[in-house]
């Protein structure tokens, strides 16, 4: 089994709207939060495989997927990190969680980042993939950032800049853009693949993207820069993953720099991936997955 073939699709209200989530096993909670443009489909290789430890929640995270979509503004504020983050933590004591683990990839983990530091006492342990903290980009951009990464840029645009051409070609912006390390088409399982190109054919869905990258770069700033003046650091347990293949090694030391956000030692290490390290190298995350937690 390495698809959700069998387990049923759910939606849960919430204060701000509904999110569509799946959950599946026994054992103790273990949220899996997915990235951009993805959905939560992106854990179809690991989650089946851990129903026998854990209880896994897989939602689709605000904005993506078919949950529902904050509204727009000018202060992007409803796509703040803190609010999405207020979103996830209520979605899961709505569901009679009230502490759990976290494994989570890309805009995901930048949730999970911020969960973790207005909701400590509901995170065991985290597991974040792929990232290191968004101040820490934006502060460290320089020329090899801004041409690697020149989507944050792209879909921080005012709107409807990116937006107006991204509608125009979804399908083909989303294989662009999921190829940061070359890959065939064939890269994403065809089940999984028909869920976010589905998804990313919404324009609401594009909007939402767009408005999470603007307020990375706005709102969550000021956000993160305040958290990190009153030295408010994670207290569980982090280990952090990185694929080989991808830019995070080549551009940073990303132990290094989240042990500045965290107050015990930080646990980490490269996997033999690009940036989709769930999809292109499970059994290395599945391995970390029941090292750290378990």
């Amino acid at each position: 089994m390495d698809f959700f073939r069998d387990v049923e699709i759910s939606f849960l209200k919430i204060k701000r709207g509904f999110i569509r989530y799946r959950v599946l096993g026994n054992g103790p909670p273990l949220l899996m939060l997915h990235g951009n443009p993805q959905t939560h489909a992106m854990w179809h290789k690991i989650a089946p495989k851990l129903i026998k430890k854990f209880t896994i929640i897989c939602p689709d995270i605000p904005g993506y997927g078919k949950s529902f979509k904050p509204k727009l503004s000018l202060s992007h504020e409803d796509y703040s990190k803190i609010n999405m983050a207020r979103d996830v933590s209520e979605f899961m004591s709505l569901l009679g969680f009230n502490s759990y683990y976290i494994v989570a990839h890309d805009r995901g983990a930048r949730i999970a980042h911020r969960l973790a530091i207005d909701f400590p006492n509901k995170v065991i342990k985290m597991i974040l993939l792929d990232i290191i903290p968004t101040l820490e980009h934006f502060e460290r951009t320089d020329m090899d950032f801004a041409m690697g990464y020149y989507h944050w840029f792209w879909l921080a645009q005012r709107s409807p800049i990116p937006e107006s051409v991204i509608n125009k070609a979804p399908e083909e912006w989303f294989f662009a853009h999921t190829s940061r390390e070359e890959k065939n088409k064939d890269f994403f399982s065809p089940l999984a693949l028909t869920d976010y190109l589905e998804c990313i054919k919404n324009p609401e869905t594009i909007s939402a993207i767009c408005e999470d990258y603007r307020a990375a770069a706005t709102i969550d700033l000021v956000d993160d820069k305040l958290s990190r003046k009153n030295n408010i650091k994670l207290q569980m347990p982090i280990q952090v993953l990185w694929g080989s293949k991808g830019k995070i090694e080549e551009w940073y030391k990303p132990l290094s720099i989240w042990q500045n956000y965290c107050s015990q030692e930080v646990k980490g290490n490269a996997i033999n991936s690009g940036h989709y390290l769930a999809e292109e190298n499970p059994k290395e995350i599945l391995k970390n997955i029941n090292n750290f937690l378990t």
